[in-house]
């Protein structure tokens, strides 16, 4: 039976996360409603934690000293980074109609040798490996409300640092951007039928881009989190933000297309990959079962959708799809 503290410590390991994997959901789920299969949501979830790492060291390699400037700078460089990457995915897929599949496996790949690449520098440059550390805009990250008076409920809630609550706060937006506003609708009729969209006027080309790039650089954000807030402002050249960038892909499934199912699923994810550490007494084996049950729980989920084919629950008809106007 898990203790109070024991229980509040799994549910904010299970936040903590989940934020990591739902901030690259939110991303892919927003690519993926405009008919984008992007499976480089890994690669570009590494180049938005690399592109924040890169502008908080050589910040503070600087002399700086001001943790908002810091969060700042990384927050801008960590979108930048993760948004070329998506150019990159949208220009190859959109404008030289490569295969989406294809191309987004390499970008994971891509992603993957060039962050990896950087932090090996950045490692260098810091003394050795392991040594790479930026404190100073870590802090800024990590920092959060101590509302200690409300005892049980300030731990549980108030104990995370912002991009927790950013990425509760993205996901609302983004269902109210994909189902209020003519934009999001628009966006979403590219990701149904783009021919039929094309012929009433919208551009199927510029909601394609926009989309892939802003999703990319949200996705990106999963990133950053991982590496000034989950990981405490170092880097690790051990392919965690790859596995944790296919959970997020897993969860965009999961959560059926859908922004808000992505913040309790995240947590569920987060839940149960990490409830093996309050089970006394497992063996290894046993403990490699329970980090596949995200995957298995959205196995399920898959399998349940594809039968009761509810189109709410279905994804974009065109998804995965080129468009070719000639073939209008």
């Amino acid at each position: 039976m898990l203790t109070q503290d024991q229980l509040l410590a799994l549910i904010n390991s299970a936040i903590a996360f989940g934020t990591v994997i739902m901030l690259g959901a939110i991303g892919e789920i927003l690519i993926e409603k405009a008919g984008n299969l992007n499976l480089g949501i890994p690669g570009i979830m590494y180049l938005g934690g690399i592109g924040g790492m890169i502008a908080a060291f050589y910040y503070e390699l600087g002399g700086g000293q001001s943790p908002v400037v810091g969060l700042i700078l990384s927050f801008l460089c960590s979108m930048i980074f993760a948004a070329l990457g998506g150019l990159i995915y949208a220009f190859l897929t959109i404008t030289l109609r490569a295969n989406q599949n294809v191309t987004g496996l390499t970008l994971t790949i891509f992603g993957g040798g060039v962050a990896n690449f950087f932090g090996a520098s950045l490692n260098t440059l810091a003394g050795g490996v392991g040594q790479i550390s930026v404190p100073v805009t870590s802090s800024a990250y990590i920092a959060y409300t101590k509302l200690g008076y409300m005892g049980t409920l300030g731990k549980l809630f108030f104990a995370h640092g912002f991009m927790a609550y950013l990425a509760i706060a993205l996901a609302i937006a983004m269902r109210y951007f994909l189902n209020r506003t003519r934009t999001g609708l628009n966006l979403r009729a590219v990701g149904e039928n783009p021919g039929t969209a094309d012929a009433a006027g919208i551009n199927v080309t510029k909601y394609k881009y926009i989309s892939i790039t802003v999703g990319a650089a949200i996705a990106g954000l999963g990133g950053l989190f991982y590496t000034m807030d989950y990981i405490k402002g170092t880097w690790a050249n051990d392919g965690t933000i790859e596995g944790l960038g296919w959970l997020a892909v897993a969860l965009v499934i999961f959560a059926t297309w859908k922004p808000i199912n992505a913040i309790w699923g995240s947590y569920l994810f987060g839940f149960v990959y990490w409830a093996y550490l309050y089970i006394p007494g497992l063996s290894r084996r046993t403990l490699e079962l329970f980090k596949m049950l995200p995957y298995l729980i959205t196995l399920i989920v898959l399998i349940i959708v594809s039968l009761r084919k509810k189109r709410e629950n279905q994804p974009p008809a065109s998804l995965g799809l080129s468009y070719f106007r000639e073939e209008r």
